[in-house]
């Protein structure tokens, strides 16, 4: 009998170790999808990530590297959401920014709060790093994971640079 051969489209997921705990990767025609930082509901089989993510995760924890080559996916969201996570590039490692910063970026001033709303549904936290963008009176503001791992990224990425400048 001859086994099944999965196509290009499968989806599936498979789980990252990290130092802020477990990473779940979703990924749809070998490229990355989606970021949880619980194991969600989705039913989708477990596979093995690309070791290209697995490499840049583990360097962005353990050496800073500032950018992703990861190919993503953005499979749900908004034209307005997509423009909003896709800015969040433009945001240096280990700098934050403001919501109204970001909608000044986008072309849009006056929409700080819809910038929070679409941060909310980011799908590929770390990779589109919200976890940059804090309330314009320095507080963190929210995140998906909790206030928590918001810290923990940003004093992961301070240190790091602070290392790099020494």
């Amino acid at each position: 009998m001859r086994e099944k051969r999965s196509s290009s489209t499968d989806s599936f997921y498979d789980i990252f170790e990290s130092p802020i705990g477990f990473l779940h990767l979703f990924f749809q025609e070998n490229k990355l999808r989606g970021i949880c930082f619980r194991k969600p509901s989705e039913i989708i089989r477990r596979g093995c990530a690309s070791s290209l993510i697995k490499k840049e995760l583990r360097e962005y924890f353990d050496n800073g590297i500032e950018e992703f080559t990861q190919p993503i996916l953005l499979i749900k969201g908004t034209e307005f959401e997509k423009t909003v996570w896709l800015a969040l590039k433009k945001i240096p490692y280990g700098e934050t920014k403001t919501y109204k910063w970001l909608s000044e970026k986008i072309g849009n001033p006056a929409a700080s709060r819809a910038v929070g709303q679409a941060l909310s549904k980011n799908p590929l936290p770390i990779i589109l790093p919200c976890h940059r963008v804090i309330e314009s009176d320095g507080s963190l503001g929210g995140y998906s994971a909790g206030k928590n791992i918001k810290r923990r990224l940003l004093d992961i990425e301070y240190y790091k640079t602070l290392g790099k400048r020494q």
